[in-house]
This record gives C-alpha cells, sequence and structure tokens, in this order.
C-alpha cells in the first residue's frame, strides 16, 4: 500500500462525504479499543458474520469476574443472587436499548439467533390449513421453521427478491399477506437488513402484515449492529437478535424479544430444568413458568450474560447513529469505486450482487471477481489470496441461499441437481457439479463494515481488489 496514494484519496473522499468528518472519534477508539487491528496488520472485513469486541469490553468483564463470588441462579444462596442480579440488569437493558415500551416485551436469553428462532418455530401453534409466508432472502435458521410448518400441516410459501438489486417482489408479498388462512394462524418471516446483499427490507411491511392478521417474526441480527432498531416505532412480534454481531463478545449468547401478546400464543413441545414451576414424576404433570422463564431452557449462560450490559453499554458510549453514519460513508466509497474497476478490455473486474447504490442498504457487500473475457474467478481462490495480505473476509453462501440462487441466476432445475440422489451432497461437490454442467457458481465474496472500521481498511481492501485486473480466471 502506498501511504501518499491512499493519503491523496482519503482527502479527496472527506471532500466528497462531510459527514464522514463526524465519525472522527471512531478513529480515536480505533486506536484505543482496537489497536490490535493496526498492530497485527490486519483488516477485518467480516462484521457481518461477526462484530469484534473491544479491549475495554473485555478490561471491564474481568474485573467484574474478579471482583466477585458467581453461583448457579436457580438458588437463593449470596452467589446466586449476585448471579440474578446481573441476569436482569442485562435482560432490563436489553430492553431499554431497543426502546421497548413499558410492558409489551419480554427478553429471552438465548445461545444465538438461530436458538431464539427455533424457540418460535417449534412453539408456534402450526395446523393444518396454517401459513408459513417468508421471503427468499432469510438466513438458514429463519428457512428452517418451514419443516416445523409442514409437519404439522401448514402451508409454506415463499417470495421471491429480483435481480439485480434483490429487492422484494412487493406485488407478489402484498398479494400473500392479503391472503392469510381466516381464523387460523399466520407466521410471516423477514429479514430487516440481508446478510446476503445489505438490502433493507422495509420495516413497513411488519405492520401490513399484523393488520392482515399475521405473527411477524422479523431477524434483525445482520440489521442491529449498525443501525437503529426502536420497538417503539416498530412492533415485530419475534425478533431474533446475536449479541456478538453486535459488538464482539460474549458469543454463545442471544436473545429472542417477543411481544407478551405473542408468546402466549406459542404452545412449547417439552419442558426443562428452568422453564417449570413444579413437575411430577408420579402424576407425571408440569406447570411451565411464566413469560421469558419459561422459554430459558436449563441453566443461563450466567457468566457470559454480564458481558452483554457491558457491550451494550459500549454501544451506547459510542452511539449507534455515529456507526451508521461511518458504516454508510465507508460502503458507498468502497462500492462506487469498485464498480469503476475495469479490465483493458472495458470489461467490470467485480459483479455487485444487491443494489449498485447506498438506497436502503446496509454495510454489506456481495461480490465476484471476473477476468477480462467474464470468467468467473473462484471465490475460494479469493479467500485464499486475501489471507495472504492479512484481509479476513467470508466467502461462499453465506447461509441465505434463497438470496443467492436469485443472484446467480440458478434455477430449480439447478438446485435439484444437488438432491438426484440419496448420498449428501458437500457444498464443494455441488459447486463443482454447478461448473461442470451449467458453468454456473452457487459461491460468492462478501465484505461487510462495523464499528471498528476506518478508511485504511477499505482502501486497502480496493487495492486488493485492484490486483485483479486483466488477470486471468485459473491463472491467479
Amino acid at each position: 500500500m502506498t501511504t501518499d496514494n491512499m493519503e491523496t484519496a482519503y482527502q479527496a473522499f472527506l471532500i466528497s462525504d462531510p459527514v464522514f468528518e463526524t465519525t472522527k472519534p471512531l478513529d480515536d477508539l480505533r486506536r484505543t479499543d482496537y489497536g490490535r487491528l493496526d498492530r497485527l496488520g490486519q483488516v477485518f472485513l467480516d462484521y457481518t458474520g461477526g462484530g469484534l469486541y473491544g479491549d475495554s469490553q473485555i478490561r471491564r468483564f474481568a474485573e467484574l469476574l474478579d471482583g466477585s463470588v458467581f453461583g448457579n441462579p436457580h438458588s437463593d444462596s449470596p452467589a446466586s443472587s449476585a448471579t440474578t442480579e446481573l441476569v436482569e440488569r442485562a435482560r432490563s437493558l436489553v430492553l431499554e436499548y431497543f426502546n421497548s415500551p413499558p410492558g409489551e416485551y419480554v427478553a429471552i436469553f438465548t445461545p444465538n439467533a438461530t436458538g431464539a428462532i427455533k424457540l418460535v418455530g417449534e412453539a408456534y401453534p402450526f395446523q393444518p390449513g396454517d401459513r408459513y409466508l417468508l421471503t427468499f432472502d432469510n438466513h438458514n435458521s429463519i428457512n428452517g421453521v418451514r419443516e416445523f410448518a409442514r409437519t404439522a400441516g401448514g402451508d409454506v410459501t415463499y417470495v421471491p427478491v429480483q435481480p439485480p438489486d434483490l429487492r422484494l417482489d412487493e406485488a407478489q408479498l402484498r398479494e400473500q399477506l392479503d391472503h392469510p388462512n381466516e381464523g387460523g394462524h399466520n407466521l410471516f418471516a423477514y429479514p430487516s437488513q440481508s446478510n446476503f446483499s445489505g438490502v433493507q427490507h422495509s420495516m413497513d411491511w411488519t405492520a401490513y402484515a399484523q393488520d392482515r392478521g399475521w405473527d411477524v417474526l422479523l431477524d434483525c441480527a445482520a440489521f442491529a449492529p449498525t443501525n437503529r432498531l426502536d420497538l417503539s416505532e416498530t412492533h415485530p412480534d419475534f425478533v431474533p437478535l446475536s449479541f456478538y454481531k453486535m459488538f464482539g463478545y460474549p458469543t454463545g449468547v442471544g436473545c429472542l424479544l417477543a411481544r407478551k401478546s405473542a408468546l402466549a400464543k406459542l404452545i412449547r413441545p417439552w419442558f426443562a430444568g428452568g422453564t417449570i414451576t413444579i413437575a411430577s414424576v408420579q402424576a407425571e404433570r408440569h406447570f411451565l413458568a411464566e413469560g421469558e422463564q419459561a422459554f430459558e431452557e436449563g441453566t443461563l449462560n450466567y457468566l457470559n450474560i454480564p458481558a452483554v450490559e457491558i457491550g451494550l453499554k459500549h454501544l451506547q458510549s459510542v452511539g449507534i447513529e455515529m456507526i451508521h453514519a461511518r458504516v454508510m460513508s465507508l460502503t458507498s466509497w468502497l462500492l462506487s469505486n469498485l464498480l469503476e474497476l475495469r479490465h483493458s478490455t472495458g470489461a467490470p473486474v467485480v459483479r455487485v450482487y444487491g443494489p449498485t447504490n447506498m438506497e436502503a442498504r446496509g454495510g454489506t457487500l456481495t461480490i465476484n471477481f471476473f477476468d477480462p473475457k467474464e470468467a468467473l474467478i473462484d471465490h475460494r481462490r479469493i479467500d485464499d489470496l486475501a489471507g495472504r495480505v492479512g484481509i479476513s473476509l467470508r466467502t461462499g453462501c453465506f447461509c441465505n441461499p434463497g438470496a443467492g440462487e436469485m443472484a446467480h441466476g440458478l434455477t430449480e432445475e439447478d438446485m435439484a441437481l444437488a438432491f438426484e440422489n440419496s448420498e449428501r451432497m458437500t457444498f464443494e461437490q455441488f459447486l463443482a457439479v454447478l461448473e461442470d454442467r451449467e458453468g454456473k457458481s452457487a459461491g460468492a465474496v462478501r465484505i461487510s463494515i462495523g464499528l471498528a472500521s476506518n478508511f485504511a481498511d477499505v482502501y486497502r481492501f480496493w487495492e486488493f481488489a485492484q490486483s485483479f485486473i486483466d488477470q486471468v480466471a485459473g491463472e491467479v
């Protein structure tokens, strides 16, 4: 990297995007709390996969553990009571952070966002004729709920996204939402921000669906790290969240924000330690606890949950609006500069899957590299070469097959190739089949920007992308 060239580009960037100046405190935070990135020469561009923790978060957490004695909260001992107090403080702060109207929501701690989604899927009262409506652009954990619906005899319907921007087909979505199962149960699931394309699907669909008798499962795992989620303005029934995506640490703790009215509809398929008030072996009966306690199975991750409070306070001290502004500025610069890269033939170096402007999108860019004859350069090779120069990004399908299928132009017949026989096929084997039979791919390169990102990060990736100009696929 040429320092003079980067400085020239940075000064031009500041002139073109004066909003970025307002985020300069994040450069100070980068030095004090995330200095290991520059100390180790690392460029981290996988914030959609997982956020980075600040050094101060870990210090505060270590001090907390060092200064107290904590025990399993299923007791009234001093150690257990100390734990319970911290867990409930964290729970209250979660509701406060997302501006939950008093008494409307509960916060249920889960192992991760997937655990939160599974709680809804396995307990939603699907019956024959009920509807599960979801968009193509969903994480596999949301897709997996279809198995609960189908097992119960419910109807599963997908609404497609439309290339090249990969936004929802609004006419089809409106048509489906206008026809719920009258008198039955109806669950609609979609992401507020795509973990594949960065598209931000309108929150207005939540109210539209609810007005027509749908419960709404709004996946905010990719949205919450860099955007304000205000539950006093949007009132989804179920919101799965991932804390490590928001502030890096702890892993192993997620959350389901659930409206009490929607939670009351769920029917738990089993009970476990921690979820009941009383159970009997001889009488073979049990009483479930109320509210969130009925869904927090076994012993909570009680030594990590206090780190959630620390992480949320960290975000509050920074300000989600500042994080959002920075992510938008850096994403805009990188997006526009990647799109300008051309081979000597005039062919584009990269193809963007999703919006090519900043309208209703977040800080996630999914791309593929192509050679001068528009032959695809394997995303796995990009991953390998990026790692060699200290750039961490993500490649593959990102657990979002629907958006990927649309982005890559894969048809139902293409996808059927993976299921031609009963032998389990790996993703790598499927990629080989597509390439051999169709000349297509199901993988891509994802770059995502977050709290600790700075201009040098996106500039270094742009320089890396430049290195593919006039490179031939298979010879890189």
